[in-house]
């Protein structure tokens, strides 16, 4: 198998396609298919039997897939990738059965991430978090989103996702930023949360659209963090300068933050471990994406599984993803994610296939990527694999073959 490919044209041969454009993705709808690209862009999807002859202007390259399943490129779309220090004494101190609520309002978690992230410059931040991504990279991931929010400060939330963008030129990955001011409340507004939502709405929120680095707003509706009313007010912040808004939500306790998403048409409600029907109502109104990330849930230990059932019955979609943090999800592997959100939450394989490529794809709002169609970009990963389950049966396991970003190969395990 080739090792670069021309950006002008390739073709990928004898494929096992999945989640190919129909009138909803699905696993699986080409049995022995071929792809072609012009430019970096899927210009062709069909069946081996309707390959087209060439007419004219010869193909610069041919990948013969063998018959392995071949994939959009896979879609991390919530991390935290970027930040300062590490925290695995608390995972220590969960084992002997401190609680995430115990440590944060002793002064760990998430604000011993902002102590440490204040103190990192902009280049370490970046080189910190492209080499987490590599992990991710390696299993397939071709676009990433990256949240700021260990900064609560103007100056170190607009460096954290300045870092952000800086990665996209170290890495062949696509950044999509995510502003979360509304994260917890720093010590210097100790029992002034309104007033620090003030500073957010005001100042944080509007330098960080001005200068671009934000694709969307964040916040984190919880007991330990931010009230549905203060989210609100965040919320019509991002309206103002037209950034799309998602939210954690539901994740210890239901404050009814997903609802509240929904009524400002949230791209995503993360989490949602303890959502209810009016919250599940709310979001298949809104057409708000249901983002499962199994391995806080994992971490922290908990047994609030997430109401996948009633997200199936909604139709809603569900995306999942890594959720990597210091914290409460050092996760860097998006296929253990896939097997962690099949065994602890009941997905399918296919399930969580399309969690990680359509549906991770509607989670951040973008609308050329995660499916194997005509005019998408293509990102497409080939597998030693032939089916979704081969992909989250073993941990451990990564049948990674070939991925290409931009119809140009950019990791490859070579002839065989």
């Amino acid at each position: 198998m080739s090792k670069s490919i021309s950006p002008s044209s390739c073709r990928l041969i004898n494929a096992r396609l999945a989640i190919v454009a129909s009138s909803e993705p699905q696993f699986g709808t080409t049995e022995n298919g071929y792809v072609e690209i012009t430019n970096g862009v899927i210009a062709a999807v069909g069946d081996m039997s309707n390959l087209p002859q060439n007419t004219g202007n010869e193909i610069a390259e041919v990948i013969d897939c063998k018959g392995r399943l071949t994939t959009p490129g896979l879609i991390d779309c919530h991390t935290h990738l970027v930040y300062g220090g590490t925290r695995q004494q608390e995972f220590e101190q969960r084992l002997t059965g401190l609680s995430y609520e115990a440590i944060a309002r002793s002064g760990g978690g998430i604000k011993a991430t902002v102590a440490a992230t204040r103190k990192t410059s902009v280049e370490a931040l970046a080189q910190a978090a492209a080499e987490r991504l590599d992990c991710l990279l390696a299993e397939g991931v071709t676009t990433v989103e990256i949240k700021s929010g260990y900064g609560l400060d103007t100056k170190t939330e607009l460096k954290m996702l300045t870092a952000a963008r800086k990665i996209e030129e170290m890495r062949p990955v696509d950044v999509k930023t995510s502003f979360l001011g509304a994260h917890a409340l720093p010590d210097e507004y100790a029992g002034r949360s309104n007033d620090y939502i003030d500073h957010v709405c005001s100042h944080m929120l509007p330098a960080a659209a001005a200068q671009g680095l934000a694709d969307a707003v964040d916040g984190f509706c919880e007991g330990i963090a931010f009230s549905c009313d203060q989210i609100e007010r965040v919320f019509k912040a991002a309206a103002l300068h037209n950034l799309a808004v998602k939210l954690h939500a539901e994740q210890l306790s239901n404050l009814g933050g997903a609802a509240l998403a929904a009524r400002y048409g949230a791209l995503s409600v993360d989490h949602i471990e303890y959502l209810d029907q009016k919250g599940v109502d709310a979001m298949a109104a809104s057409g708000t994406v249901a983002t499962l990330l199994p391995g806080a849930f994992y971490y922290l230990n908990e047994s609030q599984k997430p109401p996948v059932q009633a997200l199936r019955d909604a139709g809603i979609p569900i995306a999942v993803a890594t959720d990597h943090n210091p914290g409460s999800s050092p996760l860097l592997s998006i296929l253990a994610t896939m097997n962690m959100s099949c065994v602890l939450f009941g997905l399918t394989p296919q399930e969580a296939l399309l969690g990680v490529t359509a549906n991770a794809a509607k989670a951040l709002g973008l609308k050329d990527r995660g499916v194997i169609a005509v005019g998408n970009k293509a990102d497409l990963v080939i597998w030693q694999a032939k089916a979704a389950v081969d992909l989250v049966y073993s941990l451990g396991k990564n049948p990674c073959h070939t991925v290409l970003k931009g119809g140009r190969v950019v990791l490859t395990k070579g002839e065989d």
